[in-house]
């Protein structure tokens, strides 16, 4: 509940915050630099650009184009540069020292390891030169003063037909590193029931899995995702908002996926700016998670490409903070409840919220309250 405490964060205060992210794609979220530097190393000499700052512009206009399609296209550099062990590595490494240097404590990072084989590695290999390179992350992160944990989602390409390969992949390697399983890519002509046989499989070995659905397409792929997979969270699942009906006079109506949604406490993993440029959502403003947070949806904030939406978890929650008047309060809510709905074990995610996550906004709300007493004293210093 949002304290009545108007405690709103400034920029440092929200990136000290200690934050949870849940949607974040390895390949979206590489340093334009290292892009660079990679496709050097490698030969690749199809970048649209050789200059690491043009090389970020490039990529944030490319995919700001309302289009998923689009959008999804981006991928094919980052991932080109990403087909050697030393690459995927230093990717990983680097991915968690900049979500430590953001802030992040706890973070699942997706990847596809089927679009990473083009240089003669193997499924198995792509997967230990990501967990290997989470691990160096975490210690440069600890030995600059920052924590995190990483955990790997293993994610299949909804177009291709190697499901279930990678469910038995991300099972066999669930206590190595890997925290569950997801599928992506272009909604549209692929429904998540095309892959019912992984699903099914995770399911038969009590592992984790999320589904991307509800982003470029509507309830329906929600509602397979829920109903006929039987996900455990829904990536963005913004579209949920089609099945809420707010009146002229403000009241609120819930259909019966949106009600089951709700009471179920099923995590939405929300990525703002990423929908505003695939269209998922207009506006900030006009993004449902402004009316899922105040009807108590289970929402959490996430960032889906840092490098593609040149984001990341302080700014996701700035632009927030601006829009909605979120207070660090609100803050804590929406990581508790990504911390919540994590895919390691409860006994892990009760010890992160309660001495991580609630210390870490008990700190901060103790500075804003000897901030405002300051300026009170001040204030009537001068007055006298």
């Amino acid at each position: 509940m949002t304290s009545q405490t108007p405690n709103v964060p400034d920029s440092d205060q929200i990136r000290r915050a200690p934050k949870v992210l849940l949607h974040d794609h390895l390949d979206g979220g590489l340093r334009p630099g290292t892009i660079v530097e990679l496709a050097r190393a490698q030969g690749y000499d199809s970048l649209p650009e050789t200059e690491p700052d043009k090389l970020g512009v490039w990529f944030r206009e490319a995919a700001d184009s309302g289009s998923l399609p689009r959008y999804l296209e981006t991928f094919a550099h980052t991932c080109a540069v990403m087909q050697t062990r030393e690459a995927l590595f230093r990717v990983a490494a680097e991915c968690a020292e900049d979500l430590a240097e953001d802030g992040v404590v706890y973070a699942e990072i997706r990847y596809a390891p089927e679009q990473h084989l083009e240089g003669g590695l193997t499924l198995e290999e792509v997967v230990e030169a990501v967990n290997e390179g989470f691990r160096e992350g975490e210690r440069v992160a600890r030995a600059n003063g920052h924590r995190i944990r990483v955990g790997a989602l293993l994610t299949a390409m909804r177009h291709a037909a190697r499901a279930l390969e990678i469910a038995e992949l991300a099972n066999s390697y669930r206590d190595q590193g890997v925290v569950g399983f997801d599928i992506a890519g272009a909604e549209a002509g692929f429904p998540p029931t095309r892959h019912l046989d992984a699903f099914e499989y995770l399911k038969r070995e009590n592992n984790h899995f999320t589904i991307h659905a509800g982003e470029a397409f509507g309830l329906p792929s929600i509602w397979q995702a829920l109903q006929w997979c039987g996900a455990d969270r829904l990536g963005h699942g913004v579209r949920i908002i089609d099945d809420i009906e707010v009146a002229d006079d403000g009241s609120v109506t819930l259909g019966r996926l949106a009600s089951y949604v709700r009471d179920k406490r099923i995590p939405l993993e929300m990525c703002p700016t990423s929908n505003l440029q695939t269209g998922a959502a207009t506006s900030y403003a006009e993004h449902p998670i402004g009316l899922l947070r105040k009807l108590h949806f289970r929402i959490t904030v996430n960032t889906d490409n840092r490098l593609m939406s040149g984001t990341s978890m302080s700014q996701e929650f700035e632009r927030l903070t601006e829009t909605f008047g979120y207070t660090l309060d609100d803050m804590q809510w929406f990581t508790v409840n990504a911390m919540k709905s994590a895919f390691i074990p409860f006994d892990e995610r009760l010890a992160m919220i309660n001495d991580v996550v609630k210390p870490g906004y008990a700190e901060l709300k103790s500075e804003w309250l000897f901030r405002q007493t300051a300026v009170t004293s001040a204030s009537a210093a001068s007055a006298s």
